[in-house]
C-alpha cells in the first residue's frame, strides 16, 4: 500500500499543544502491518484522573470497545493508561480478540503497576484478522522508557492508518481563577459517519471534573461536533473519545454541569472537538472539497438534521462537487429522499451566496456560470432553508473522488 498525498485541505503544521499535568506519552514501532514507522502509542495518566467516553454504537464493535465500554465510569483510584495500535482493528475476531485485550491490559498493568481495570486499549486498521497481542506487549520497555508529557505529536503521528496528517487541537480556559488546558489529539480519515463518537480521539485536561459531569459534557458536545461529520457514511466497529481530566489544576472540582465553570468548560472543550472532527473531515480519503451543510427552518431539529446528513451522504451530491460541477438537481433529490417533512414551494437553495432555487423553481436571478465558479473554491457551503419551522442543523463532510476509490481498493494489499 503506497502511502498517500497530503491531503489539500490540511493545516499548515501539527499545533504546539501545551503539555497536560499529569499525562506522559510515548510511541513505538510493533512492525504488525507498518514498515518503518510507530504504530503503537501509550498515554499514562496520574491517580485520580477521571475518564469519560463514547462509542461507536456499531452492533459489529471491536473487542477494544466491548472492554472499554465496560470500564468507564470506574472510580478513579491509582493510576490509568491508554495504549492504541494502528495497522489492526480486532474486531469480528471472536473470542481470540477478547484475549488479547485482556492480555494487553494485564501485561501492561503489570508493567506499571497499574490496575488492569484502569487500562483502556483502542484498536484500528484492518478488520477480522486476528491482533498478534505479543508484538504489541514487546513494545512496553520502549514505551515505558519514552514516556513524556511533550510526546503527544509523536503519538498522534503513531496512530494513524489512511490519514495524510496527524490532527491535533487545544485551549485554554479560566475556570474559578485558575487556568485550564484542554489538549487532544485525533485519527480518521476514511469509515467516518460516527455514532457517539469517532474513528479514534483523545482529549485531555488537567481540570479537576467529578466523572459523571465529565461523562455528561462529553456525550454532549460529541454530538455536536463529531457526530455531525460525515466523510463516506460508514461507521467505524472501532470509533473510540476518550476524555481524561487529571486535575492537576488545582480548580475547586466541578460537580454539577449547570455551574458557571462547567459551562465555561463545556464550551471550549466543544471547540477543541469540532476542531478535531473538522480536521477529520478536511483528511477525507481522496477529499479536494470541505463542505459545510447548512439546513434552516425545519419542522424539527431532528428533520433538518435528516435533510442535512442526506445532503452530505449522497454519492451523488459528493462526486458532483468533485467535479465542481453545480447541479443543484442533486440537492434537490437528496433532500427529497431524506424522510424529512418538505414543501416544494417553500424551500430554497443557495451555493454560499447564490440564490439557487426557491418557490419551487430555479431562481429567475441564478447564473450557472456563477454557480460554476463559485464551486472551483476548495471550501463550500450549501444552505437549504425549508420555510416549515424552527428546526435547524449544520454538518460537515467532503467530496468523493477517484482518491477514495484507489485508496479503499489497495486498503488491504
Amino acid at each position: 500500500m503506497t502511502a498517500a498525498k497530503l491531503s489539500p485541505l490540511a493545516p499548515a503544521s501539527f499545533p504546539d499543544l501545551p503539555e497536560i499535568a499529569g499525562v506522559r506519552f510515548a510511541s513505538a514501532a510493533t512492525g504488525l502491518k507498518y514498515k518503518g514507522r510507530d504504530d503503537v502509542m501509550l498515554a499514562v495518566l496520574s491517580p485520580g484522573t477521571t475518564i469519560a467516553g463514547v462509542f461507536t454504537r456499531s452492533a459489529t464493535c471491536s473487542a477494544a470497545v466491548l472492554d472499554c465500554r465496560e470500564k468507564i465510569g470506574g472510580i478513579p483510584d491509582g493510576a490509568a493508561a491508554i495504549l492504541v495500535n494502528a495497522g489492526n482493528a480486532n474486531a469480528f475476531t471472536g473470542h481470540y480478540g477478547q484475549t488479547s485485550v485482556t492480555r494487553i491490559c494485564e501485561a501492561l498493568g503489570e508493567r506499571l503497576g497499574i490496575d488492569p481495570g484502569r487500562v483502556f486499549t483502542a484498536s484500528t486498521g484492518v478488520i477480522g484478522e486476528p491482533l498478534e497481542h505479543d508484538r504489541i506487549i514487546g513494545t512496553l520497555d520502549m514505551l515505558e522508557a519514552g514516556l513524556d508529557g511533550a510526546h503527544a505529536g509523536a503519538a498522534a503521528k503513531a496512530i494513524m492508518t489512511t490519514d495524510t496528517f496527524p490532527k491535533g487541537a487545544f485551549a485554554r480556559v479560566e475556570i474559578a481563577g485558575k487556568q485550564v488546558n484542554i489538549a487532544g489529539f485525533a485519527k480518521g480519515s476514511g469509515m467516518i459517519a460516527p455514532d457517539m463518537a469517532t474513528m479514534l480521539a483523545y482529549v485531555f485536561t488537567d481540570a479537576s471534573i467529578a466523572q459523571p459531569v465529565l461523562q455528561e459534557m462529553l456525550a454532549k458536545e460529541a454530538n455536536s461536533s463529531f457526530n455531525c461529520i460525515t466523510v463516506d457514511s460508514d461507521t467505524s466497529t472501532s470509533d473510540t473519545l476518550l476524555l481524561c481530566a487529571t486535575g492537576q489544576a488545582q480548580n475547586r472540582e466541578i460537580s454539577t454541569s449547570s455551574s458557571d465553570e462547567a459551562k465555561a468548560f463545556s464550551a471550549s472543550l466543544h471547540g477543541v472537538l469540532l476542531d478535531l472532527a473538522q480536521q477529520i473531515v478536511r483528511d477525507g480519503e481522496g477529499a479536494s472539497k470541505f463542505v459545510e451543510v447548512r439546513v434552516k427552518a425545519a419542522a424539527t431539529d431532528t428533520d433538518a438534521r435528516k435533510v442535512a446528513m442526506a445532503i452530505a451522504n449522497s454519492p451523488l451530491v459528493k462526486t458532483a462537487i468533485a467535479g465542481e460541477d453545480p447541479n443543484w438537481g442533486r440537492i434537490v433529490m437528496a433532500i427529497g429522499k431524506s424522510g424529512a417533512k418538505a414543501d416544494r414551494d417553500r424551500l430554497s437553495i443557495r451555493f454560499g451566496d447564490i440564490l439557487v432555487a426557491e418557490k419551487g423553481w430555479v431562481s429567475p436571478n441564478y447564473r450557472e456560470e456563477e454557480a460554476a465558479h463559485y464551486m472551483k473554491q476548495p471550501e463550500l457551503v450549501i444552505a437549504v432553508d425549508l420555510g416549515l419551522g424552527e428546526g435547524e442543523a449544520t454538518v460537515w463532510t467532503c467530496d468523493l473522488t477517484h482518491g477514495y476509490i484507489e485508496i479503499n481498493a489497495d486498503y488491504r494489499s
